[in-house]
């Protein structure tokens, strides 16, 4: 939707809308052109894309700007700079015109999936703002107002031939799609306004209603796990939260103990940063044992043995440092946590809480799975304007910068 919305901004500016992609972009001469002495030699995109707008004002969006490379042809985001810097670009130099000209009335607009792989001076001259995924809400809205109806007239089926009821559409989003944005949705859709059409042409039917009792047919079995938190059964797991590019997700932390001597073994394709923060739980919880009331003498004839599910997945980041350490505190004490609770957040050696991102994604994520509970960072508490407001109504927010405050409310 990043793309549609460039175009929305030009339509409500009455400016005119034109969109280079610089996926694969190697050559500076793409953006700067190329000097008249060579054979064939061209304005660049920049200047080519303003001739054909005929105006000098209008919206400009460059898509994809985190897949560009450079090469021995030179670096085409070094020549961006010149593009998006507001102190420069009045005077932006073409290599093809060879005499500057003034870009400061175009309104810029660049697309991106990941920032790291943007160079720094290159981010720095643009105003960053993320689009988080849809809610389920968001979503339902969405697919009724606009993606059935084109998929519909897509497979050539009338409005009276086909009825997709709001209770179907959301079994398809939860049970069938895993993403941020819309794409797998729609093609959802349109398998089951196909299925229909096959129906209507083999004089099966007239018209259909596709309910929730019929999305299995035209998609076959349920493709995601519904309700995951329900999977707390024994101590020493936590249920955790963690953000991707396509949303937010749950995900357990299981920990085991077996006989052996301080040993600690972590599976489940962590990262380094993951790895640090399990050995950062069990420093934290060996030095204040007495405080935490574990047994001291627990790990002088254990190994502790970490695992988060879902092995086959690569996972990094901060923020399950306090489900690492709770899972160790549940499996020492051999109690289980609180039913229906998640949490997020990085730890320090000193027993406080850190700030970690992605809170929005994380609470729909756990929503999503019949989470009642949360625990966060006390500092993410300003974060809770971006949640909507009905999430927010069903679900119980515990916020602390203290490791000892989410033990007392992670165990009944």
């Amino acid at each position: 939707g990043k793309t549609s919305l460039g175009r929305s901004i030009a339509r409500a500016l009455g400016r005119e809308f034109v969109r280079i992609a610089l996926g694969g972009v190697r050559d500076e001469a793409e953006i700067r052109g190329h000097r008249r002495t060579y054979v064939g030699a061209l304005p660049g995109r920049i200047i080519q894309h303003l001739r054909k707008a005929g105006k000098k004002n209008p919206v400009f969006m460059l898509d994809e700007i985190d897949k560009v490379n450079s090469s021995y042809h030179g670096d085409p985001s070094s020549a961006l700079l010149e593009v998006l810097d507001p102190e420069q670009n009045y005077s932006f130099s073409d290599h093809y015109l060879d005499v500057p000209f003034d870009l400061s009335d175009v309104m810029f607009l660049t697309t991106a999936n990941v920032l790291h792989t943007v160079p720094a001076p290159l981010l720095d001259r643009m105003e960053v703002l993320e689009l988080n995924g849809y809610t389920e809400d968001e979503k339902l809205k969405i697919a009724t107002r606009y993606l059935i109806p084109r998929q519909r007239k897509a497979n050539g089926l009338g409005a009276s031939q086909i009825k997709i009821t709001p209770g179907a559409v959301k079994k398809v989003i939860s049970g069938y799609t895993r993403e941020s944005g819309l794409r797998n949705l729609e093609r959802e859709i349109g398998a089951i306004c196909r299925g229909v059409a096959a129906k209507i042409a083999e004089n099966k039917a007239k018209s259909l209603v596709v309910g929730q009792k019929e999305i299995r047919e035209y998609l076959g079995p349920v493709r995601n796990m519904p309700d995951l938190a329900l999977r707390i059964k024994h101590p020493g797991v936590v249920v955790g939260l963690a953000w991707t590019p396509v949303g937010g997700e749950i995900l357990f932390v299981e920990a085991v103990a077996m006989k052996g001597g301080k040993g600690l073994t972590l599976t489940g394709q962590l990262g380094d940063v993951m790895k640090e923060s399990a050995s950062t739980a069990l420093s934290y919880i060996r030095a204040n044992a007495k405080k935490l009331d574990v047994d001291e003498s627990f790990f002088e004839t254990k190994d502790i043995h970490i695992h988060v599910p879902e092995g086959s997945i690569p996972k990094d980041g901060p923020s399950a440092g306090i489900t690492m350490l709770t899972a160790l505190v549940s499996l020492i004490r051999k109690k289980k946590v609180r039913p229906r609770l998640a949490m997020s957040g990085e730890i320090t050696l000193r027993g406080e809480l850190l700030p970690v991102g992605g809170i929005k994604e994380k609470v729909i994520a756990a929503h999503r799975a019949g989470i009642r509970s949360i625990i966060l960072p006390l500092w993410n508490q300003k974060d809770m304007e971006d949640v909507p407001g009905h999430i927010k109504a069903q679900i119980d927010f515990h916020f602390t910068d203290q490791v000892e405050d989410v033990l007392k409310t992670a165990f009944v």
